[in-house]
C-alpha cells in the first residue's frame, strides 16, 4: 500500500459519446456481443502481459516513494495497441480475426486493474513487509513493543496463498448490490466514467486515428525512458552514492538535505500524470521539513535527543520523522473518513427521499432529452440482461470466508479464525461505505479502513503478537473493501461501454487470480535483486516501518518518544484536519491552491529528491498547457506512461543483473573541492 493518486476529471455521461443523434442512433443500432464472446484468449494474454509490466511498476513506486499514480490510460492504450496490432498482423498474413471490440477492450482493462490493483492493495510495500526482519532490526530490538516473535519474512508460496484467500471476499461482497449503486443511485464513478470515454472514443473513427498517435508518442517516450535508465546504470557504481540518482544538481548543501533532481523518468512522469494541486503539496511537505523542521530539530541534538545516535534509530531525528509522517497521514484519514461517511448517509437519505416523492405524471420531454432517454435504455437493458444470481455471490462470499476463516490463522498464527470471521461480518458494510464514497469522490479509503482493523486487533491481541495480528488484520480488511470499490468502477465502466455485468465479473475474477500470482513473483523479483527496506537505498520501502510502528503504537502507545516529538505530533495531526476542512470550506477558486495533507506528508521520511522531479514534471505540463491545452491534453498521459513504463521495464534486466551480481563499471560520485 502507497498513497493512491486518484483520477479527477469530473466528467458526467452526457459528455460520453451518445449525446448526438449519429451517436444516439449507432448505439441503439450496435451488435452487443454475448458476453463469453467478450472474454476472448488474446484478450487474456495482453492482460497477463500488461498485467505483469503494471505490477513491476507498482512495485517500484510501492517501494521507493509509496506514490502511485493511476496508471488506466496507459493499460487503455496499450491493450488497445496490442490487440489491434495482433488483428492486423493476422488479417495480413490471411487469417480470419474476431473484430476488436470496445466490450474486448473494456474486459482487458478490466483485468488488467484487477491484477496490478494487487501490487498496490497486497500490501508489498507495506502490512506485509512491516513484519520482515529487516524491519524489526531497523526500529530496534529493544524498542518497546518490538519483539523478535513477531516477525514473518517474505515467502512466495505463503504470500501467493494468503493473496488467494483474501483477494476474492470483496468480489462477491457487493455484486447484489450492483444495480443500487450505478443505476439507482447514480453514482459517477470518475475513473470508470473516464476510462469508459477513453475506451469508447478508441473505437470511433476519429478516436482511432487519435489512440493510433498516443501509442506512437507513448512508445517513442518509452524508448528513451528505458535507453536513459539503461545509460545511468553504468554510472551507478557499487553502493548507493554513485551516479545520476546522487547528483548534486542544487549543490552540495542542498543535497545533504535530499534536494536535488535524480533525473528519474518515473518521477517526472508522476508529475506529468498526476494534479498540480499534488505535486505541489508534496513539494511543499519537502521544504517544511527537509528545508526546515528537520534542521531545526538536528539543532537540538544533545538536548531533545542523544547527538550520537545512529542515522536511523528511532530515539533520535528518526522517530521524529517516521512519527510526524504517521501523525498527517492519521489526520487525513480520518477526517476524510468522516467526510464520506457524512456524505454517503446525506446522499442515502436524499435519494429515499427522492424516491418517496416520485411525480404521478412523467414530464413531456423534447427531442434530446428523449435520446438521451433511449440511449439509457439501451444500456439499463445490456447491463441487467445477464444477472448474476443473489444466491451464488451469498454462498460464494460464505464459503470464501470459511476458507479463509480457516487458512488465515495458519499463516499468521497470533490472528486468532474469531477475529478473522469478525472481520467479514463487518466488510460487506464497510466495502459499501467505501466503495459509495468512491462512487462520489473517486477516493477510496482502503488504506484507511486497513489502519483502523491494524490499531483495534492489534490493541486487543497485545504484546503477545499483536503486531502480526494487527498487521495481518489491516491486509483483510484492506483487500476487501479495495476490490468492492475496484469491482464498482468496472461495473460503471461495462455499464457505459454496453459491455456485459457477467463478463465484468468474470474478468474481475481472471484478473484477481493473475495478480495473485503475478504480483508476490514480481516481488520477489525485487526482494532477491535489491536491498529491499534500506532506509539509505533506493528501495527504502517507506510504508513498512510506519505500517510497524502504528501496530506497536496500537499496542504499547506513545511510548519512548523522543522530547517534544509527542507535541509535534500532536500539532501536524491538527494542522492536517483544519487543512482538510478549508479544502472543503472554502470557494474552489481558494481551495485549489490548498495542499493536501497526504501528499505533504510522503516526503516527511523519504526525502525531498523525488519532490523535485515530479515538480519539474508538473511544470512542463504547466507550460506545455499554455502553449496547447488540446495538445498536452491528448498527449500528457501518453508520454507519462511512456516514461513510466520505459524504466519500469529496465527493472527487469537491472534485477537480472543484480541477481547475477554483475556490478556497474563506473562509479560518478561528488565532493567538494579541495581547499587551496
Amino acid at each position: 500500500m502507497g498513497t493512491e493518486i486518484p483520477a479527477s476529471p469530473e466528467i458526467s455521461e452526457a459528455l460520453l459519446p451518445g449525446s448526438d443523434k449519429t451517436a444516439t442512433a449507432a448505439i441503439q443500432d450496435e451488435h452487443v456481443p454475448e458476453w463469453k464472446e467478450q472474454i476472448t484468449i488474446r484478450g487474456l494474454a495482453v492482460s497477463a502481459l500488461l498485467g505483469t509490466l503494471f505490477c513491476i511498476i507498482t512495485h517500484k513506486l510501492n517501494l521507493t516513494v509509496g506514490i502511485i499514480p493511476s496508471l488506466n490510460v496507459a493499460a487503455g492504450l496499450l491493450g488497445f495497441f496490442f490487440v489491434k496490432s495482433w488483428t492486423g498482423l493476422m488479417s495480413k498474413l490471411g487469417f480470419e480475426v474476431k473484430p476488436f471490440t470496445k466490450q474486448e477492450n473494456t474486459v482487458i482493462q478490466t483485468c488488467v486493474v484487477a491484477c496490478y490493483g494487487l501490487a498496490f492493495s497486497g500490501g508489498f510495500g507495506s502490512y506485509l513487509i512491516a513484519m520482515d526482519e529487516k524491519t524489526y532490526k531497523l526500529i530496534g530490538a529493544d524498542y518497546p513493543g518490538n519483539h523478535a516473535e513477531d516477525v514473518i519474512n517474505p515467502g512466495l508460496w505463503w504470500m501467493i496463498g494468503f493473496l488467494f484467500v483474501v483477494s476474492f471476499l470483496g468480489l462477491f461482497s457487493l455484486v447484489p448490490l450492483r444495480k443500487v449503486m450505478v443505476l439507482d443511485y447514480k453514482l459517477t464513478y470518475p475513473s470508470g466514467t473516464a476510462t469508459a470515454m477513453l475506451i469508447n472514443s478508441f473505437h470511433t473513427n476519429s478516436g482511432a486515428e487519435l489512440a493510433a498517435n498516443q501509442v506512437k508518442c507513448l512508445g517513442k517516450y518509452l524508448s528513451l525512458s528505458f535507453v536513459w535508465s539503461c545509460f545511468k546504470w553504468f554510472f551507478s557504481g557499487v553502493g548507493d552514492a554513485c551516479g545520476f540518482d546522487n547528483f548534486p544538481t542544487l549543490g552540495l548543501t542542498l543535497f545533504k538535505n535530499t534536494f536535488y533532481f535524480d533525473f528519474s523518468p518515473t518521477y517526472v512522469g508522476c508529475g506529468l500524470i498526476c494534479p498540480h494541486i499534488v505535486n505541489c503539496s508534496v513539494l511543499l511537505g519537502a521544504i517544511i521539513s527537509w528545508g526546515f523542521l528537520w534542521p531545526f530539530v538536528s539543532q537540538h541534538a544533545g538536548d531533545w535527543y542523544p547527538a550520537d545516535l545512529g542515522s536511523n534509530d528511532f530515539k533520535g531525528l528518526y522517530g521524529y520523522k517516521v512519527f510526524i509522517a504517521i501523525a498527517i497521514i492519521l489526520g487525513d484519514g480520518l477526517y476524510n473518513l468522516v467526510k464520506i461517511i457524512a456524505v454517503t448517509v446525506k446522499e442515502l437519505c436524499s435519494n429515499s427521499s427522492r424516491h418517496l416523492n416520485l411525480p404521478v405524471v412523467a414530464n413531456v420531454v423534447d427531442d434530446e432529452a428523449s435520446e438521451i432517454l433511449l440511449v439509457k435504455k439501451k444500456r439499463d437493458e445490456v447491463f441487467l440482461k445477464d444477472r448474476i444470481p443473489l444466491g451464488f455471490a451469498v454462498s460464494g462470499y460464505v464459503g470464501l470466508a470459511a476458507i479463509s476463516t480457516a487458512t488465515i490463522p495458519l499463516i499468521f498464527p497470533p490472528l486468532k479464525w474469531y477475529f478473522v470471521l469478525c472481520s467479514y461480518f463487518i466488510a460487506p458494510a464497510l466495502a459499501f461505505c467505501n466503495s459509495y464514497g468512491t462512487g462520489l469522490t473517486d477516493w477510496s479509503l482502503a488504506s484507511t479502513y486497513g489502519k483502523i482493523g491494524l490499531f483495534i486487533i492489534a490493541s486487543v491481541v497485545g504484546s503477545d503478537g499483536g503486531v502480526i495480528a494487527g498487521l495481518a488484520a489491516c491486509g483483510v480488511m484492506m483487500s476487501i473493501v479495495s476490490t468492492a470499490a475496484d469491482l464498482m468502477q468496472d461495473f460503471k465502466t461495462g455499464y457505459l461501454t454496453l459491455s456485459s455485468a457477467k463478463s465484468m465479473f468474470v474478468s474481475q475474477l481472471v484478473g484477481t487470480a493473475m495478480g495473485c500470482i503475478i504480483a508476490p513473483l514480481t516481488f520477489y523479483l525485487f526482494w532477491s535483486a535489491f536491498d529491499i527496506g534500506d532506509p539509505d537505498g533506493p528501495y527504502k520501502a517507506p510504508y513498512a516501518v510506519i505500517f510497524r510502528e502504528m501496530a506497536i503504537l496500537g499496542i504499547e502507545g506513545f511510548a519512548e518518544l523522543p522530547k517534544h516529538c509527542l507535541a509535534l505530533c500532536y500539532g501536524f495531526f491538527i494542522a492536517a484536519l483544519i487543512v482538510n476542512l478549508l479544502r472543503d470550506i472554502t470557494p474552489p477558486k481558494v481551495s485549489q491552491f490548498i495542499p493536501i495533507p497526504m501528499a505533504m506528508a510522503v516526503p516527511f521520511y523519504i526525502g525531498a529528491y523525488f519532490a523535485i522531479d515530479m515538480f519539474v514534471g508538473t511544470v512542463i505540463l504547466f507550460v506545455w498547457e499554455r502553449i496547447n491545452r488540446k495538445d498536452a491534453e491528448d498527449f500528457a498521459g501518453a508520454v507519462a506512461s511512456g516514461l513510466i513504463c520505459g524504466d519500469g521495464i529496465w527493472t527487469i534486466p537491472s534485477a537480472i543483473l543484480s541477481i547475477l551480481r554483475v556490478n556497474p563499471p563506473i562509479c560518478m560520485y561528488f565532493k567538494p573541492a579541495l581547499a587551496s
